[in-house]
C-alpha cells in the first residue's frame, strides 16, 4: 500500500505544477515568480526546492503536464474503434484546434523553444506528439489508406507541417482564422497522399451478331 507521505508529496508536487501552469500561460515565464506560484498553490519555497531545482525544471515539468494532458486526448481520438481514416483525420483536426488552447499556445508553442532551448524543445515535441503521429501513419498504410511511401520520411515530413501550422496559428493576428485555414490545408495535404480507389471497370457490352440473309 502507498504510504501517505508519498501520497502527500505527489499531491504537493502535483499542486505547484499546476499552479505554475496557470500562471505561466497568464503571465509568461518572465513574468511569473517562484513566490507568485507557491503562494498561488498554498506552499513553502522550501516544498518546491523539495521537488525542483529551479524555475526552469519547475517549467519543463508544466511544460510536461500541458503536453502529456493534450496527447492523452488526441491519442485517444485516433486510437477510438471505427474507421481508421476517419479518425486519424478527427486526431488531425483536434490537434489544430488544439493550438488554441491558452495553456497549449503559451508554454508550449511560445515559450518552451525560449526557456527550454531549440533543441531540448524539439527533442521533447517529438517524445509526445511524433510518436502519435508517426503511429497513425503506420495505421493507415497497413490498413490501405495511405500510399506505400516510407514510414519516418513522411512522418517526419508531416510533423514538420503541423509545427508549422502550430507557430503559424500562435503568432496570428486571428488565431481561429488561422486555425481553420491550417486545418483546410493540412486536411488536403494527407487526403492527398490517400490511396485512390480503382475506377470501376466497365465490362464491355457483347458484339451484336451479324443478321442472317
Amino acid at each position: 500500500m502507498r504510504s501517505r507521505r508519498v501520497d502527500y508529496s505527489e499531491s504537493t508536487r502535483q499542486a505547484l505544477v499546476d499552479s505554475a501552469v496557470e500562471l505561466f500561460t497568464k503571465r509568461g515565464y518572465a513574468g511569473t515568480s517562484l513566490d507568485e506560484v507557491v503562494k498561488r498553490a498554498r506552499l513553502t519555497k522550501g516544498a518546491l526546492y523539495h521537488h525542483f531545482s529551479g524555475k526552469q525544471a519547475l517549467f519543463e515539468a508544466a511544460f510536461d503536464s500541458v503536453e502529456n494532458a493534450f496527447m492523452r486526448k488526441l491519442g485517444e481520438i485516433v486510437s477510438a474503434p471505427g474507421d481508421p481514416w476517419d479518425t486519424a483525420i478527427a486526431g488531425l483536426r483536434a490537434y489544430v484546434r488544439v493550438c488554441l488552447e491558452p495553456s497549449y499556445q503559451r508554454i508550449v508553442i511560445h515559450e518552451a523553444p525560449v526557456v527550454m532551448g531549440w533543441e531540448r524543445w524539439r527533442e521533447a515535441e517529438e517524445h509526445f506528439s511524433y510518436g502519435l503521429l508517426r503511429s497513425t501513419i503506420e495505421v493507415l498504410i497497413t490498413t490501405g489508406e495511405l500510399e506505400q511511401l516510407p514510414v519516418e520520411t513522411m512522418a517526419r515530413l508531416l510533423f514538420g507541417a503541423l509545427s508549422a501550422g502550430a507557430s503559424t496559428i500562435a503568432g496570428a493576428a486571428d488565431p481561429r482564422k488561422a486555425s481553420a485555414e491550417v486545418e483546410r490545408t493540412i486536411v488536403r495535404v494527407v487526403e492527398g497522399l490517400r490511396v485512390t480507389e480503382p475506377p470501376p471497370r466497365i465490362t464491355p457490352e457483347p458484339r451484336s451478331r451479324s443478321r442472317r440473309r
